[in-house]
């Protein structure tokens, strides 16, 4: 089953690349030590500084794939930039621009994982992702939090962890995973958060999901960085057309019982 969850509204900053923004609010108390799920979860390697880490090119071979690598026909939700392969549980929430009232993200969610993604230009010669990575470090280490990288499942990746409330006042923070994808011309980003963060079951859920996705760059000239057009997919525009044709039918028979004029009952004459 393909559900679609409340529209989200985004703030403009994160339509940019290096958005820190994870599609999960949710925090952790800072009691609670995350480390050695997260080292589950960055697996092969453990989390580590850059300076550390030994980077490696990641091998597409299984995915994420390019428009003229894979079929889409049958099973796969068109957002116009990237295509979304279907499976049972899934459900997504389309991320909309305040302002201009522009989709620009669709959060996946699968059981208590989410997966945000957005898909931009990049350029033919080289890819854009390590650089991206680093100012996401920067970014997130100047709101007060920290970051770790490791080589995952999907190459190279980042773990930050925020100050944040929890929902009882408590301090606490929250953990996001970004990823990262170079292809032909255009660069895929996705940021893992509940528990596809932290826990190795949801986190290999979100990697398949995110692995099955097809880029459409389009032949249109852009800037690196500049995000790649996404559109509502057909199927979900009629669905929404259906249900809110069913409320407003339901809302008038409802308002049309309202306004029945109650008539005279039969009159009863006590005799004796």
């Amino acid at each position: 089953m393909f559900g679609l969850g409340k529209k989200k509204k985004a703030k403009a900053e994160e339509t940019s690349v290096a958005a820190t923004t994870a599609p999960d609010d949710s925090a952790v108390p800072e009691s609670q030590s995350a480390s050695k799920q997260e080292q589950e979860v960055s697996r092969p390697g453990a989390p580590s500084s850059e300076d550390n880490l030994v980077s490696f090119e990641f091998d597409r071979s299984n995915g994420p794939w390019d428009s003229s690598e894979q079929d889409t026909d049958k099973g796969y939700l068109d957002f116009g930039s990237m295509k979304v392969k279907m499976s049972d549980g899934l459900s997504m929430r389309l991320d909309v621009e305040q302002k201009s009232q522009q989709m620009v993200a669709v959060t996946l969610t699968k059981g208590k994982g989410n997966l945000q993604v957005q898909a931009f230009a990049a350029p033919k010669s080289s890819g854009i992702w390590e650089d991206i990575s680093r100012e996401i470090a920067d970014s997130v280490r100047q709101q007060g939090g920290t970051v770790e990288y490791s080589n995952g499942p999907l190459g190279r990746q980042l773990i930050s962890k925020l100050p944040a409330k929890t929902a009882d006042g408590r301090q606490g923070f929250r953990v996001a995973r970004f990823v990262g994808v170079d292809g032909p011309r255009w660069f895929l980003r996705g940021v893992l958060s509940g528990e596809a963060a932290v826990k190795p079951e949801s986190a290999a859920e979100m990697e398949e999901i995110f692995r099955s996705i097809v880029v459409v760059r389009g032949d249109d000239p852009r800037p690196p960085r500049d995000l790649l057009p996404m559109t509502v997919p057909e199927s979900v525009v009629e669905a929404q057309q259906n249900n809110q044709q069913n409320q407003q039918t339901e809302s008038a028979a409802e308002s049309s019982k309202s306004r029945q004029v109650p008539r005279r009952g039969p009159e009863i004459t006590e005799i004796g």
